[in-house]
């Protein structure tokens, strides 16, 4: 058979096809050679002082690590890719008192080291020294100075960052309503703030919609409150210090939140605020010398166990209908008020150590044999007269209490401890007494 004129003979075809599969093998094998070959090593770009720390940002490839010699740098800088800067000797960071010192817009970020100061203070855009905006996922700042900005960090929109071991100070020559927050979370998940000391800001740490997040052993104080939540959930709060703070924790709108082994004392206002808070579990604290140690506001089943509270001028203030909290194995001691109940529910507190209950236990079973009533009329007379506490055994007072206790005009509703404890739970309260706010002495 004759083939038409210009077609290829098929001993050409043939060929043709053996060059083109070839062909597809080798651009097949080096398509593998590529995807599996190791990925180029990350440099490292040194910066010297009098050079640019934005220009090296620019110079660097996904992955680098840029060190930063000891000096000063006069720079706002932006962190567009995922890298590690690495302050070598602590250098210094300045964003001339405008805009934000750092901002970090990419993945994977890390700063380390540096003293970061200076940001500017328009509370509109919120100034900072390190500015973690969305998106900017797995951020990490540690072992930083941050100084003399608005808001030492803001935090917002991100997934697992990682706060850790940072001083912040704020602009302390700035009135408090003036100054940015020490750090601040808005809609995150994930975060982890460890290790910071956080003093003359605004708030120490406000966490806004933000969940399953850990903040442990930060140390806050001088601030406003020490921390703040708002609108929060299944977050852990442990291993804490607040003090000479207005408050020292305040949350507010939250739920499924641990409140462990914190110490909170001090503070001019409250020690640890519990408002309209849910399922929650507060223990093993430490709060002594606040005005009141613990605020207790429209707070439903929680429980709240373990903790000391200790030389308060009010132990509890419970107050809004409070219900439904199970409140056991505390140590109530030396506040001048240990109870004050306004318009709650909970009115049963089993298992508590109070400094002033004034029963026996005949059967040395470590339990009083009558229950303990806060602020009946003996309380309220010891308080209001001192002096009257070296009569407490006298068969007089015991009359008067049994007295209030049978007539109810004579006595307030509040918190009844059926099973009252003889001894404290924590042998070592002496050492919390006289911690007061420093202008209330």
């Amino acid at each position: 058979m004759t083939l038409p004129t210009g077609c290829p003979s098929t001993t050409t075809q043939d060929r043709l096809r053996r060059r083109s599969a070839a062909w597809h093998a080798v651009l097949l094998g080096a398509l593998g050679c590529l995807l599996h070959a190791p990925p180029a090593a990350a440099a490292v770009l040194t910066v010297h002082p009098g050079q640019s720390i934005r220009a090296a940002i620019a110079q660097a490839r996904p992955g680098d690590e840029i060190r930063v010699d000891r000096g000063l740098y006069r720079e706002n800088l932006r962190i567009d890719k995922p890298l590690t800067l690495k302050g070598i000797d602590r250098p210094t960071v300045s964003g001339g008192m405008k805009g934000d010192t750092i901002r970090i817009t990419a993945a994977d970020v890390t700063i380390d080291g540096m003293i970061v100061r200076d940001s500017g203070d328009d509370q509109v855009a919120q100034n900072a020294g390190v500015y973690i905006q969305p998106g900017a996922d797995r951020a990490a700042v540690r072992n930083c100075d941050l100084t003399y900005n608005l808001f030492g960090l803001w935090i917002e929109k991100v997934k697992d960052v990682d706060i850790r071991d940072n001083v912040i100070t704020g602009k302390r020559d700035y009135q408090s309503a003036r100054r940015g927050n020490g750090i601040e979370l808005y809609n995150t998940t994930g975060a982890r703030i460890v290790g910071n000391q956080i003093s003359f800001v605004r708030d120490g740490i406000y966490v806004d919609v933000s969940h399953h997040a850990i903040f442990r052993d930060n140390r806050i104080h001088d601030a406003r409150y020490g921390t703040h939540y708002m609108n929060s959930y299944y977050n852990v709060w442990e291993g804490n210090e607040s003090y000479h703070n207005r408050g020292g924790l305040a949350l507010m709108e939250v739920r499924n939140i641990v409140v462990r082994n914190n110490r909170a004392w001090g503070n001019s206002d409250h020690g640890i605020m519990l408002r309209t808070i849910q399922d929650s579990v507060i223990e093993g604290n430490i709060v002594a010398g606040n005005n009141r140690g613990f605020f207790i506001y429209d707070a439903e089943y929680n429980t709240i166990r373990n903790n000391l509270v200790v030389d308060n001028t009010v132990g509890v203030h419970l107050w809004a209908g409070s219900y439904h909290n199970k409140a056991e194995g505390n140590d109530f001691i030396s506040n001048r008020t240990q109870i004050k109940y306004v318009a709650a529910r909970d009115d049963v507190w089993p298992g508590n150590y109070w400094s002033n209950y004034v029963g026996w236990d005949r059967n040395g079973d470590g339990i009083g044999d009558v229950p303990y009533e806060a602020n009946d009329m003996v309380d309220y007379l010891s308080w209001r007269h001192p002096m009257m506490k070296l009569l407490l055994a006298s068969p007089a007072v015991q009359t008067l209490r049994m007295v209030s206790q049978q007539f109810p005009l004579l006595r307030a509703t509040s918190i009844v401890d059926p099973q009252p404890r003889m001894q404290p739970h924590n042998p070592d309260w002496r050492q919390w007494l006289g911690r007061y706010y420093p202008r209330s002495r």
